[in-house]
């Protein structure tokens, strides 16, 4: 069903009435359809009646947050409300040949635009949970406070996690000084797993769903390669662009983390051994 403010802002513009309705597949979390009206225009909707009031809005302002100066495409936001989310039709093609080593160049230059701070102007969601983003100075205080430890105690209000379990992730994120180099807050997607980089009309990489704010670089390309989806022309674009510390790649586990155990509060407990796998690391 086409909510009622998407149909009057349609007419309003120019486009007349919805002509035709295709849904499509892919997300986790709310409903896609492509969407044909009578004047012409093509656009893709995104609803889901169950959704945090205000998770649309905040997916809006981290798309436009993110385009940065030869960063990758975002797709542009028409009009958001409460229940659905009205975005510029991509129509994805099949990817160009080039399409990894371009992505990889455009996330390092995203990467490249910093903060002073860690966070963002607001807090947002991954997925569906509450992404807190309050301004710190310190990255390890942001990662250990804002990321593990606000999911592991979540997982111990739902049952997922018991108490000496999150006191494992509390003690993890107690050691992050002796295990992370020291980086700057970078302009990061937030949730850059294989299914929110897509392709446009000219097969060229855009990203879509995400958790924007200023944290580490490295826990970006972390997630990138937690579901698979990115090869070696990906990182080998963005080294190219953007040098990393020696064995970044080793350091994976450890943000990943932040990930896995969204996923444990998203998905429930089959991702309770991959928790304590990754803990299992750190001893």
């Amino acid at each position: 069903m086409i909510p009622e403010a998407v149909q009057t802002w349609l007419a309003a513009q120019g486009y007349g009435e919805v002509r035709a309705t295709r849904p499509v597949g892919g997300g986790c979390i709310s409903n896609g359809a492509r969407i044909e009206t009578s004047g012409g225009g093509s656009f893709f909707l995104k609803t889901n009646a169950s959704a945090p009031a205000d998770m649309f809005a905040c997916e809006a302002a981290g798309l436009e947050a993110l385009r940065a100066a030869d960063g990758p495409r975002l797709p542009r936001v028409f009009l958001h409300g409460r229940e659905f989310l009205l975005l510029e039709d991509l129509a994805p093609a099949k990817r160009a040949q080039d399409y990894e080593r371009t992505l990889g160049g455009q996330l390092a230059a995203m990467h490249n635009h910093t903060n002073s701070q860690f966070g963002f102007e607001h807090d947002n969601y991954i997925g569906s949970t509450p992404q807190p983003n309050a301004w710190t100075t310190d990255g390890y205080t942001f990662f250990a406070e804002q990321r593990l430890g606000y999911q592991a105690r979540l997982a111990v209000d739902r049952g997922l996690l018991n108490n000496d379990e999150a006191g494992r992730v509390e003690a993890l994120a107690g050691r992050l000084k002796e295990l992370i180099p020291v980086q700057p807050a970078s302009l990061v997607h937030g949730d850059l797993w294989g299914g929110n980089a897509t392709a446009d009309s000219r097969g060229q990489p855009v990203l879509i769903d995400p958790a924007a704010h200023y944290g580490w670089a490295e826990a970006e390309l972390a997630m990138t390669a937690l579901f698979g989806g990115f090869g070696a022309d990906f990182y080998g674009a963005y080294v190219e662009s953007r040098p990393l510390a020696a064995g970044y790649r080793e350091r994976f586990p450890c943000y990943n983390l932040y990930h896995v155990l969204n996923h444990l509060n998203l998905f429930g407990r089959s991702y309770h051994g991959q928790v304590i796998s990754i803990l299992n690391r750190y001893k």
